[in-house]
C-alpha cells in the first residue's frame, strides 16, 4: 500500500534565482544549444525546443541559438557563445563531442551536457565524461555513477510555451482513464495488474504495442497537439514508468526520477494517478497534487475516490499545475544550470 504523505516539497529561494539572472544578464551570456546523435530518435522529441524556451526565458531569445551536432563546431567559430550546451543521448557511436568541446575552449566558453536519456544509457557516459566542464544528469540516482567531478542531478521539466494550458472546469470528459506511451513490458504488466478495474471503465490506452490487448487500446503515435486534447477529454492519466534499457547493464542502474510527461501533463492541466515504483516522486509533488497507486487495491481506491468527483480531480489538477509552473519548467532548470556554473567560477 503507498505511503501517505501531505509535506510539500520546498520551493526555490527566489532571491538566489533573481540574482542568477541578473548575472547572466549583466554580461550578455550567448547559448548554443546543440543535441547528439538522431534528434528524431530521441525518445522525447519536445526536449531540445523546451530547452531552447527555457534559455530564452533566462537570457533573452536573441542571445539563444541551435544547432545539430554535425554542424556545431563551425557554429562556436561564428557565432562566439559563451555556454555551448549539449542536450540528448550520447549512446550513437557516431556521436562526437570531442571537437565540440575542443572549439569552445579556444574562445573560453563554458561546456555543459545535460544527460537526458539516463539511466538508459549510462554505460556510454564515457563518451562525453571526459569532454565537458560540467555534466547534469536527469536521473538523481543514476549521476552517482559518473567517474568525475562536477556531475549534477537536473530533472527533466514542462515547457510554459508547448505544455501549459489554462486550467478549466468546464467541458464534457468522456474518457475515463488514459495512458498515452510505448508499450514497455514494465508498463504491460503494471496494466494487465488493473484489468479487473479498467475493464469496468471507458479505457484509452494508446502507443506502440498496446493494440494486442483488445477493446480501448490502440498501437497509434499520438502528436503533442493531440494529447493536449486528449488530456482535456480525460478524467484521469495514467503515469507509468519505463523499464527499457539501451546500455545499462554494467550497474543495472533503477530509474529514480519522473520522466518528462510527469511534468508536461500537470502543466496541461492533466489529472494524473502514479505508479509508485522507484521513482522519488514525493521529491516534485504532493499526494494531494498527484495520488500514487502501488497495486489493484491501491488503484480501485483511488479510482473510487476520484472518478466521479468533478471537483476533487479539478483542484488535484489545479494545485499539480501552479507546483509546476512554480517549480518544474525549463527556465526553473536553466536557472539552476546558471547558478551552479557560477557557484563553480565558470561564469561571471
Amino acid at each position: 500500500m503507498a505511503v501517505k504523505t501531505n509535506a510539500k516539497p520546498k520551493a526555490r529561494k527566489s532571491k538566489e534565482v533573481e540574482k542568477s539572472l541578473n548575472a547572466g544578464a549583466a554580461v550578455q551570456h550567448r547559448v548554443l544549444v546543440c543535441s547528439g546523435g538522431r534528434f528524431e530518435s530521441q525518445a522525447n522529441a519536445q526536449v531540445r525546443e523546451s530547452v531552447m524556451d527555457g534559455w530564452a526565458e533566462c537570457l533573452g531569445e536573441e542571445n539563444v541559438a541551435s544547432v545539430h551536432i554535425s554542424g556545431a563546431a563551425a557554429s562556436i567559430q561564428y557565432l562566439k557563445p559563451t555556454i555551448v550546451f549539449a542536450i540528448g543521448s550520447y549512446l550513437p557511436e557516431s556521436t562526437y563531442f570531442g571537437e565540440v568541446c575542443r572549439e569552445a575552449r579556444k574562445i573560453g566558453a563554458v561546456t555543459v551536457f545535460w544527460a537526458t536519456e539516463d539511466p538508459y544509457e549510462q554505460d556510454a557516459h564515457y563518451r562525453i565524461s571526459n569532454d565537458f566542464d560540467v555534466v547534469f544528469s536527469c536521473d538523481h540516482w543514476g549521476h552517482n555513477f559518473y567517474q568525475r567531478e562536477r556531475v549534477y542531478h537536473l530533472p527533466l521539466a514542462a515547457s510554459r510555451k508547448l505544455h501549459y494550458v489554462p486550467l478549466t472546469e468546464e467541458g464534457e470528459r468522456p474518457i475515463d482513464v488514459l495512458f498515452c506511451g510505448v508499450a514497455f513490458t514494465s508498463r504491460k504488466d503494471v496494466v494487465a495488474s488493473l484489468m479487473p478495474v479498467l475493464s469496468q471503465l471507458n479505457i484509452k490506452i494508446i502507443g506502440p504495442g498496446w493494440g494486442e490487448f483488445g477493446t480501448g487500446f490502440s498501437d497509434a503515435r499520438i502528436e503533442k497537439d493531440q494529447l493536449i486534447e486528449l488530456y482535456r477529454r480525460s478524467k484521469m492519466v495514467l503515469n507509468l514508468g519505463r523499464s527499457l534499457h539501451f546500455e545499462n547493464n554494467r550497474y543495472v542502474i533503477t530509474p529514480s526520477t519522473p520522466g518528462p510527461r510527469t511534468f508536461e501533463a500537470a502543466a496541461a492541466g492533466a489529472f494524473q494517478v502514479f505508479h509508485e515504483d522507484t521513482y522519488e516522486m514525493r521529491r516534485y509533488f504532493t499526494t494531494e497534487e498527484i495520488p500514487p497507486f502501488s497495486n489493484l487495491v491501491d488503484f480501485e481506491r483511488v479510482v473510487a475516490t476520484y472518478i466521479k468527483d468533478d471537483a476533487a480531480r479539478y483542484r488535484a489538477s489545479r494545485l499539480a499545475q501552479e507546483r509546476t509552473l512554480a517549480e518544474h519548467t525549463y527556465g526553473n532548470r536553466i536557472r539552476t544550470v546558471i547558478e551552479k556554473l557560477q557557484s563553480e567560477g565558470l561564469l561571471a
